[in-house]
């Protein structure tokens, strides 16, 4: 008899109402082809730590804010730690899957993303600008973020959020990786609609720079999205490392470019699954 094929729970919302974006589209593809090498069963996010227990693995994918449902998140992550149960991606990242603290730590170590504080008395280590950006230190997809005048945003440094000077960026580009390999890049050729994206052929300068923070992150298995802006000057600037539950835009890319991203991602879970030692059956 053939092996079995290992047991994924796939969480994901695909009800989610994503600006620009089809949440539900996209992990229908996705578990429509993987359902050629793993069993897949998808359920909402609320749901993973009760069911959990009967699969080989939980693959996080299009899951939407955690904060609309912080409490069941904690209690997914807690007993994933208890039973042991494989998460892809792992739970370690450092990235947006921790928060946005990774964004002043970074930015206090000189790195290449957008300079952040979030102290009144560090506002003097950002750039001049008539503009600044406030963002929650756990926010996600845009929410609670706003853009305030320079005179104002002295007051608004209270509490759990971060300051950033508003880049009037000539585009935004997202890289995308499987593990540690490179798959593609997409960018918004216009700022104002950020979910626009067309193929976007990197420079060697920019896959250093993206190569940069995945290496940083240090996750072994798993899909990261690194977010950049490109400033005024021409140098790229880290907006997002994305490591919890990327959006992969694959409506953007073309037959062959989503046929190379399901081969790579399914070649990543089973190197997951037998790094983790979990096994079919």
């Amino acid at each position: 008899m053939p092996p079995a094929r290992p047991r994924l729970l796939y969480v994901t919302d695909l009800a989610y109402p994503a600006r620009g974006r089809r949440y539900g589209d996209e992990d229908v593809f996705l578990t429509s082809r993987l359902r050629e090498h793993f069993v897949p069963a998808l359920c909402h996010p609320r749901d993973a730590a009760a069911l959990m227990d009967g699969f080989d693995a939980v693959v996080v994918r299009n899951s939407g804010p955690v904060l609309a449902y912080r409490d069941a998140y904690d209690a997914f992550r807690e007993r994933a730690s208890a039973t042991g149960t494989p998460v892809y991606n792992p739970l370690t990242g450092r990235g947006d899957m921790a928060g946005k603290q990774y964004l002043l730590d970074l930015s206090a170590a000189g790195r290449p993303v957008i300079p952040t504080v979030d102290r009144p008395e560090d506002l003097h280590r950002l750039p001049g600008a008539e503009r600044y950006v406030v963002k929650p230190r756990l926010g996600a997809d845009s929410i609670g973020l706003r853009v305030v005048p320079a005179d104002e945003v002295r007051g608004l440094v209270a509490g759990d959020v971060l300051v950033q000077p508003y880049i009037d960026f000539v585009y935004e580009v997202s890289f995308y990786f499987v593990d540690h390999a490179f798959q593609y890049a997409l960018h918004a050729p216009h700022p104002e609609r950020r979910w626009q994206l067309e193929p976007y052929e990197p420079t060697p300068a920019d896959l250093d720079f993206a190569r940069g923070f995945i290496d940083w992150n240090t996750l072994d298995h798993g899909i990261q999205r690194v977010d950049a802006c490109r400033a005024p000057g021409g140098e790229l600037l880290l907006v997002e490392l994305e490591d919890l539950n990327p959006y992969l835009s694959l409506d953007a890319l073309d037959d062959a470019g989503r046929e190379a991203f399901v081969s790579a991602m399914t070649a990543s879970l089973h190197r997951f699954l037998r790094d983790a030692g979990a096994t079919g059956g």
